[in-house]
């Protein structure tokens, strides 16, 4: 199947329970325990930043976006990225990731920030973090945390706590 054949739409709240089975299918219930949710946990995540890629009428990707402070820096945790069993390798998450990321920086966030895989995330323009530079609550692998800087922003420059914008 093309990934022509797939539509790609800003989220919104009838697309939940969807993005809950393909979270579930994609990660299972241990997702719940990663340092990454732990943030996400801290406030909601943006829906205008938010997709979803939709194969005749039906949800089949994801990809969201929570507002955080990476130390002082304003920006984005990508994720959870998802793709039902069905639609993989197709490109559709490189496609989501593309669009979440042209959203961010429009809307000018200065960094994107994500716990992944370092060979599937670089060719989209993410790069390392300094190990150890930047806090998460809840153990993570620090050679996986990535960034998409913007501006003058210097992904090996982030410091400090990632935490969600509106933690108190």
């Amino acid at each position: 199947m093309p990934i022509h054949n797939i539509v790609f739409l800003t989220e919104d709240a009838s697309h939940d329970a969807a993005i809950d089975l393909i979270n579930e299918e994609a990660f299972g219930p241990g997702r719940f325990v990663r340092a990454a949710e732990r943030v996400r946990e801290q406030g909601p995540h943006d829906r205008r930043l938010s997709f979803v890629g939709s194969d005749q009428g039906e949800i089949i990707a994801s990809v969201r976006m929570t507002p955080i402070l990476a130390g002082n820096v304003n920006g984005h945790l990508l994720g959870p990225l998802a793709v039902r069993p069905s639609h993989k390798s197709l490109g559709i998450g490189r496609e989501l990731v593309r669009i979440a990321l042209a959203a961010a920086e429009k809307t000018g966030s200065h960094a994107v920030l994500l716990v992944g895989d370092p060979p599937y995330y670089a060719p989209l323009g993410f790069r390392p973090t300094k190990p150890g530079a930047l806090d998460m609550p809840g153990p993570f692998d620090p050679r996986r945390l990535l960034a998409v800087c913007y501006g003058d922003v210097d992904a090996m420059a982030l410091e400090g706590e990632i935490r969600h914008l509106n933690r108190d």
